[in-house]
This record gives C-alpha cells, structure tokens and sequence, in this order.
C-alpha cells in the first residue's frame, strides 16, 4: 500500500492504535465511533441514560435542592422567585423575606409595594409579589394556611406550575417527580433522551426511562450537572465525568485543561448558591447579599 492510500481520509485506525488516536486528539473513543455507528435503539439509548444517572451519582452524590428553606411554605416561595434569577439570588433575598412574612397569612396581608422591595433582587419583583399574596391568600382561605401535597392542588395556586409544584413535592413531601427546568431540558436533549422542547412532553418521555424513585435525584444530578460542567454555550466536555457516554461530545471545549478552567460552583473551587448548604456539601457557602466581592 503507498503513503497516499495509507494516510486516506477515513481509514479506520487499528485496534492497536485506536488508545493513540485519542490520545492524539483528546476525544473518548466511544464519542467518535458513535458519529459513525448505525442509529441507537430504544433500548440502548434506555440503558446508556441509566448509566449516565449512575455515574452521575457518583459524581454529585450531594445533589441537592438550591434553594435554601426550612418548610414547605419557604421552598414554594423561593421557588416561584428563583424564575428568571438564579437561586443564589433568591437565596441572598428570602431571609429578610421570611423574617418579615414568616408565614402565608403574614404573606397574604402584605403591603403589595412593601413586598415588591423585599423581592426586588430577584427580578419581575411586582409579578412575582402578586404571585406571592396570591398563593399566600389561597393557603389561608382553601388550605387552613398549609402548603398542600398534591399536584393537583399545587398547580391551582397562582404562580405555580407543574415544575414548581415537582420541585415542593419532591424535596417537602418525599413525592417523586421530575423538575424540568432550562438546565434538565438542555441536557436530556443534548444526550438524546428525548426531542422534545415542550417541558410537559420532556417530563412525560423522561419519566418513561427511569422508575420513579429516581425522578427527584435524577432532576438534582442533571441540573448540578448543567450549572457546573454542561454549560449552554460552552460545556467543559474535556472535564466531563461522562464525556464517554455522552453523543453530543466536542459541542464545547475539549482540552482537559481549558476545560477545567469552565467549571463553576465547588467543581470549580468557588462557593455554592446556598448560604445554607447540607452537610456533605463540598464547596463553601454562599455569601449574604451586599457582601463585597472577594469577601469570604
């Protein structure tokens, strides 16, 4: 064979050689063998998502709520707030709230500007405040001024939607259920679980994959995962712990060093969202609101 033949585009390396070529290029073997390799079944795809949710285990077996609360009532509150803002800010703002309006018939008889300033942090601080008296009144009228534990009856309060409702069930109540937020819909698409954009459709086609014991854990590794290493616009796939299951390998930044250098929160050293994380939290607590930066 001449030297033209043997270097030709899309010769298949040998078996020998195939350990060199990734180390050459920095991509797992199993994420470049899978552009060529014949459409994956139902069932592959079934057990490589099963895997990836055990390997993510591993990897954050601390997975959490980040939304510090201490009852139903708080988590339903910082959850209708965390939309559009991230949860270290609701986390930075819900203690002044909940010193204020400790509880839903407090909440309910706000002064709906003195409310609109508590939240302002957080952002769409008057819808977010009518969202607020609104559920609060409700809990005190319908509900005898308790969060209630049931889908059906949490989707009835105002602000709250089956994600919000999935978020209280699973981490107040212990009932399972799958919390699709920008994180979880990102990411099952990116590794082919699902082709569905509808959060509803996401959440129906996730919950066939997995039993539903695993729904709640399962939302809390996929979002750790999406804030700290599965970016929107540039994922660290070179720092990725399950880079080699993943069909979407090389959409971000490969080199393991440049990698590292994206991850955020305690896989990258810095504090978490929480001022008031678990135990076995690894990182460090956020800081309170107005602390300067660069303060611990």
């Amino acid at each position: 064979m001449s030297p033209k033949q043997n270097s030709a585009v899309g010769e298949q390396p040998s078996a020998k050689s195939k350990k060199a070529t990734k180390a050459a290029d920095g991509k797992p073997a199993s994420a470049k063998r899978a552009k060529s390799a014949k459409p994956e079944s139902r069932l592959a795809m079934v057990r490589r998502a099963r895997r990836m949710n055990r390997e993510l285990a591993d990897v954050y077996p601390y997975a959490h709520p980040e939304l510090d609360f201490r009852d139903p009532f708080e988590l339903l509150v910082a959850t209708v707030l965390s939309a559009q803002t991230t949860d270290l800010r609701v986390n930075q703002t819900t203690p002044a709230l909940f010193a204020k309006y400790p509880t839903p018939e407090d909440m309910a008889a706000a002064v709906p500007e003195e409310l609109e300033e508590v939240i302002r942090p957080t952002g769409f601080f008057r819808a977010k405040a009518r969202s607020l008296i609104g559920l609060s009144t409700a809990l005190r009228d319908r509900y005898d001024g308790e969060v209630p534990g049931t889908l059906k009856d949490l989707v009835t309060l105002p602000g709250v939607g089956r994600k919000t409702a999935n978020v209280v069930l699973g981490n107040a109540f212990g009932v399972p259920g799958l919390t699709v937020d920008t994180h979880f819909g990102r990411l099952v698409r990116r590794w082919k679980w699902t082709d569905q954009e509808d959060p509803e459709k996401v959440e129906a086609e996730i919950a066939e994959i997995f039993p539903k014991s695993e729904w709640t854990m399962l939302s809390h590794r996929i979002i750790f995962h999406g804030r700290r290493v599965c970016h929107s616009r540039k994922p660290a796939c070179g720092a990725c712990p399950i880079a080699h299951l993943c069909p979407s390998y090389g959409e971000g930044e490969t080199d393991p060093t440049r990698a590292k250098k994206l991850l955020k929160y305690e896989m990258g050293g810095y504090p978490g969202q929480r001022l008031s994380p678990p135990p076995d939290y690894p990182g460090k607590p956020a800081p309170p609101l107005g602390t300067p930066a660069g303060a611990e």
